[in-house]
């Protein structure tokens, strides 16, 4: 993916994301995305379909954890 692929501000403050970029992450219209803070630019990520995050935390326990009532 070329580092000259950019995107143009419109006036209605939509940016078209270059097709390399979306080709190259998979990414899908109707989508969903966060925005992130990163010092002077913003970070642009997908947000996981609650699907995708089945079976994530398979195998983690939950002994061992402390909780609000274990704090000083």
């Amino acid at each position: 993916m070329p580092a000259k692929d950019t995107a143009t501000l419109s006036t209605k403050f939509q940016i078209s994301i270059p097709k390399a970029v979306r080709t190259a992450r998979h990414w899908q219209a109707g989508q969903e995305f966060a925005f992130l803070p990163k010092g002077e630019g913003v970070l642009l990520v997908p947000v996981p379909k609650k699907e995708d995050l089945a079976g994530l935390a398979r195998g983690a326990k939950p002994e061992g954890y402390r909780d609000r009532t274990d704090r000083v």
